[in-house]
């Protein structure tokens, strides 16, 4: 089955290189463009795209905006958030709202495919922000195993991918509607399914088993 993607950036550039790469692959068609919030929504009220790749800041209505209108109107749909590295806050102001996740404006092709076929079959996506700085505080993840004896949950995996990306136990919370006590409670069953001590070393160790 073939993606069908609506882009929503106000920057034609990038709208015009994310169709470009995205015809690349013959999994995926960009069905549509919109510059705003405001034109996506107008566009979303005749058409339903498979996935909503969305800017968070653009002039009339920013990406936050229309997550908020697509809410009030009981609208749900599978939301990408496309971000850079000082959007913290809105990000998972985004995520609260409804979005399946997000990525940076400057991941590969590969990445981007990947992303977009994971929310489309309704899943999250989280994208880990792990530093060659951070890998070297740490040399070893754990100890070489490469085989769970207990596998994570669907859950488990979401709050991971969320702990990768830096967010404390309390924005998790926010973010997927959970108590801080429940997702404390998760991080350390992830913790102990992983054999490791700390979250660092959690996320380290779930790359090297290519959960993350």
């Amino acid at each position: 089955m073939t993606i069908s993607v609506l882009v929503v950036d106000d920057q034609t550039l990038v709208r015009e290189g994310i169709k470009s790469l995205l015809s690349l692959n013959s999994d995926i068609h960009v069905c549509g463009e919109a510059w705003d919030g405001k034109q996506a929504l107008d566009m979303l009220q005749s058409m339903s795209p498979n996935v909503v790749l969305l800017d968070v800041r653009m002039p009339v209505m920013s990406g936050l905006e229309l997550l908020q209108a697509l809410e009030k109107e009981s609208l749900s749909l599978n939301i990408l958030v496309l971000t850079t590295f000082d959007e913290h806050d809105l990000v998972l102001e985004c995520l609260r709202l409804g979005a399946k996740g997000y990525l940076k404006k400057d991941v590969s092709l590969n990445t981007l495919v990947s992303a977009i076929k994971t929310v489309a079959d309704g899943k999250n996506w989280m994208q880990p922000v792990v530093t060659e700085r951070i890998r070297s505080q740490v040399p070893s993840a754990g100890d070489g195993h490469k085989v769970m004896t207990s596998p994570l949950t669907e859950k488990e995996q979401q709050i991971l991918q969320l702990v990768a990306a830096g967010y404390t136990n309390n924005e998790i919370a926010g973010a997927i509607f959970r108590s801080e006590g429940t997702v404390r409670n998760q991080v350390s069953s992830i913790l102990s399914k992983l054999e490791v001590k700390d979250r660092t070393r959690a996320v380290l160790k779930a790359m090297d088993l290519g959960i993350l």
